[in-house]
């Protein structure tokens, strides 16, 4: 039965890190496989059209990237002239989601796979023997889960992933923890280990060739009953502390990267982990702080790291949960204090929550507003995603206390975002007039001030008012004070916000580059959808976005 035709379909979001799924769904039925034709295409390739395809797979990553997901199911289906049984759909988002898509009345038929390929192909893909499906008698061959990914599918399409000299692997899957606001435990279940990662990681070499990096997309490696002995391995295989690798002639370090961050609660507990993680090219060594009350462990976890020499570290920071502002702005300000003490460098990555199964961002925690949210998000587009921890840039960026962030989530986006021009260029006096109106206001107004931001923010459906309707809104408000300062909320007009952008970045030119933009594209994580919900107040061209 080989020889068949096998479409990979990724949707065209941007995501930094290649699909696995898809990569052993191409082990499973290329050359080393099934011996069937694998095509893999990012987005709507339209050049598939002509081809008779046997079966159509998609994957699926984050829940509010729907409307790009169901883009990419709606063209499946086209290319399959309809034939919804030769359609296979899964990943995250079609797992944790499941039921959303399963309610589609027009994607009826096809198959939303629920939870990791873990049983025989053919049990696995629900295939009906009794129909004669492609497959459908496989259920002796080991599951598709563990077979190697098949990274030459990476060469058939023209989107760079910003990591992708990489082994890309699982030492276990699942967690220990049951946090309210993660999908793992409905998607992966309980902390299990897999088979050893020696075996996986020479067989990547021997049919790809010997990869830079060394990635574990582990949800919490250290919690693994084996973590030593996983350790060991890591080491045996090349990837001890300072190790190097010669590619194109040169020397480069390698680098090892728990990519979903390890547990302080674990190793604030035990202090042979970090002494275990301290013996690889750790870089960065990611660590979870999603709340202040992880702090004591948190501390404990960075200061270990730093006795035991490792320098370059790097943390998520959940936020719009259960926090609110002074907690999110206390977290990154710790890692400045961190910094400076213990002479290390920590850069920080927020997170923005949003429930797993949403079709979209728009949800709010219950202490924060929809505009210091759009307010955050404009924040991290000026510095890319990025908390550095250099004193001067976290100042300039999230103020000089949790009483002046809240003040900054406050103010106009363009404001915010055309800072420099508006703190210390041309544009100082209209933010003089600003503050000088600002402090007209009472207590009730200021609420007042945020419930109109707020409303007419996403009044028509999530999408922004125009100039225009936002004028005509501030001219209808009665109260002159609120009048006054709601003026200048108004959005510039393009050609003089590009004026400003241009001036903007002339003044940047004369004060030293902010660190982080130095980091290497793979270090960076930025909160996924960065640039792509509606939030960006930069012209074109917009700086690059990476997504977790």
């Amino acid at each position: 039965m080989a020889n068949k035709n096998i479409l990979l379909i990724e949707p065209g979001y941007r995501n930094k890190y290649p699909p696995l799924g898809l990569m052993k769904l191409a082990q499973y039925h290329g050359p080393q496989g099934k011996g069937d034709n694998v095509r893999f295409i990012k987005g709507e390739d339209r050049s598939v059209i002509g081809t008779a395809w046997d079966r159509i797979y998609i994957t699926t990553l984050f829940s509010f990237e729907w409307t790009r997901t169901a883009r990419s199911i709606d063209f499946a289906l086209e290319v399959a002239h309809g034939r919804a049984d030769l359609v296979f759909v899964g990943g995250i988002a079609a797992s944790l989601m499941h039921d959303k898509f399963l309610e589609e009345p027009r994607w009826r038929g096809i198959r939303f796979i629920q939870g990791l390929l873990v049983d025989s192909p053919a049990e696995s893909l629900q295939l009906d023997e009794f129909d004669e499906e492609l497959y459908s008698e496989d259920r002796h061959s080991g599951p598709i889960e563990e077979m190697l990914p098949d990274y030459s599918i990476l060469g058939q399409i023209s989107y760079r992933y910003p990591v992708h000299d990489a082994y890309f692997l699982y030492a276990s899957r699942g967690c220990i923890r049951t946090c309210s606001f993660c999908g793992v435990p409905k998607l992966e279940g309980g902390q299990r280990d897999t088979p050893s990662i020696t075996k996986l990681v020479n067989g990547i070499e021997a049919r790809y060739g010997q990869k830079k990096d060394l990635i574990f997309m582990d949800n919490n490696i250290v919690a693994s009953e084996k973590f030593a002995d996983i350790i060991s391995e890591v080491v045996d295989l090349g990837f001890g502390r300072g190790a190097t690798i010669r590619k194109r002639g040169i020397q480069i370090m390698r680098r090892v990267d728990f990519n979903q961050g390890v547990d302080a609660r674990e190793l604030a507990k035990n202090g042979e982990l970090m002494k275990q993680i301290a013996r690889t090219c750790i870089s960065p060594l990611r660590i979870a702080f999603d709340h202040l009350g992880l702090r004591k462990q948190y501390e404990t976890s960075i200061r270990m790291a730093a006795d035991n020499g490792i320098k370059g570290l790097s943390n998520y920071m959940l936020y719009n949960y259960n926090d609110d502002p002074a907690d999110l702005y206390d977290r990154m300000h710790l890692n400045v204090q961190l910094n400076e003490e213990l002479n290390i460098r920590i850069f920080s990555f927020p997170m923005r929550y949003h429930p797993v199964d949403q079709k979209d961002r728009s949800f709010v925690g219950k202490h924060w507003n929809r505009y210091q949210i759009r307010s955050m998000q404009v924040i991290l587009q000026a510095t890319h995603g990025i908390v550095s921890g250099s004193p001067d840039f976290f100042r300039e960026a999230f103020g000089e206390s949790s009483v002046h962030f809240l003040k900054l989530l406050s103010l106009p986006h363009h404001f915010i975002f055309n800072r420099m021009w508006y703190f210390k260029g041309d544009g100082r006096s209209e933010y003089d007039e600003f503050l000088a109106q600002d402090a007209r206001l009472s207590d009730e107004e200021r609420s007042e001030l945020a419930g109109y931001l707020c409303t007419w923010l996403f009044e028509n459906d999530g999408d922004r008012l125009t100039r225009a309707e936002i004028r005509s809104k501030v001219e209808g408000v009665a109260n002159p004070k609120l009048q006054a300062i709601l003026s200048f909320y108004i959005p510039l007009e393009k050609d003089v916000e590009r004026v400003i952008w241009d001036k903007q970045k002339e003044l940047r030119k004369l004060e030293a580059p902010e660190p982080a933009f130095n980091l290497p594209e793979d270090e960076v994580v930025e909160d996924a959808g960065l640039m792509d919900d509606g939030d960006s107040t930069e012209p074109s061209p917009r700086p690059a976005a990476l997504a977790r």
